[in-house]
C-alpha cells in the first residue's frame, strides 16, 4: 500500500499516509491482542481439568487420568520438536558444509580462470612480437628486391651501353 500511495497526486497523498499509518497500528494491536487471547485459551486448557479431584487417591497417585494424558501428550510433543529441531540442525549443518565446498570449488577455479587469463596475455604479447618481426622482414623483403631489381637493370643498361659502345663506335 505504501508503494501505491507513492503513486497518488500530492494533493490526496497526506489523506491516504494518515489512514494507513491508522490502519498499520490498528493491525498491530489486533495482533497483539490475537497473540494474548491465544496465549490465554493455551494456559487455561492446559491448567482446566474438568472432574478433578482436589486430592489424589492411592488408586490413581498422579491425579485425575486426563492430567496424566495431557502430561503424556505434552510430553511427546515435546520430544516430537525435538527430534526435528536436532534433524533440521543436522540439515543445517550439512548445508554449511556443502556451501563451504562449494566456496572451495568455486576460489579454485577462479584461480584457473586468473591462470589462463594470464596465460592469453602472455600469448597475446608474443604474438604481438612476432607479427612485429614478420612486418619488418616482408618490409626488408622488398626492399631486397627493389634493390635487386634496381642492380639488375643497371648491370643491363650498363651491358647494352658497352654493347652500343662495342658496335657503333
Amino acid at each position: 500500500m505504501e508503494i501505491e500511495i507513492q503513486g497518488i497526486p500530492q494533493s490526496l497523498r497526506p489523506q491516504y499516509q494518515t489512514r494507513l499509518r491508522t490502519a498499520k497500528a490498528d493491525l498491530t494491536r489486533y495482533k497483539k491482542t490475537s497473540k494474548d487471547l491465544h496465549t490465554q485459551h493455551s494456559r487455561t486448557d492446559l491448567l482446566a481439568s474438568p472432574g478433578r479431584a482436589s486430592t489424589p487417591t492411592s488408586d490413581e497417585p498422579y491425579g485425575a487420568t486426563s492430567d496424566r494424558t495431557r502430561l503424556l501428550a505434552g510430553t511427546a510433543m515435546l520430544e516430537d520438536g525435538t527430534r526435528r529441531l536436532q534433524e533440521s540442525q543436522r540439515v543445517a549443518l550439512e548445508t554449511e558444509d556443502q556451501g563451504a565446498e562449494i566456496l572451495v570449488n568455486l576460489r579454485a577455479q577462479r584461480e584457473q580462470i586468473e591462470n589462463a587469463r594470464d596465460t592469453l596475455r602472455t600469448a597475446d604479447t608474443a604474438i604481438d612480437r612476432a607479427s612485429g618481426t614478420l612486418r619488418k622482414m616482408i618490409r626488408r623483403m622488398y626492399q631486397q628486391r627493389v634493390v635487386t631489381a634496381a642492380i639488375i637493370v643497371l648491370l643491363v643498361l650498363f651491358i647494352a651501353i658497352i654493347i652500343w659502345e662495342k658496335l657503333f663506335r
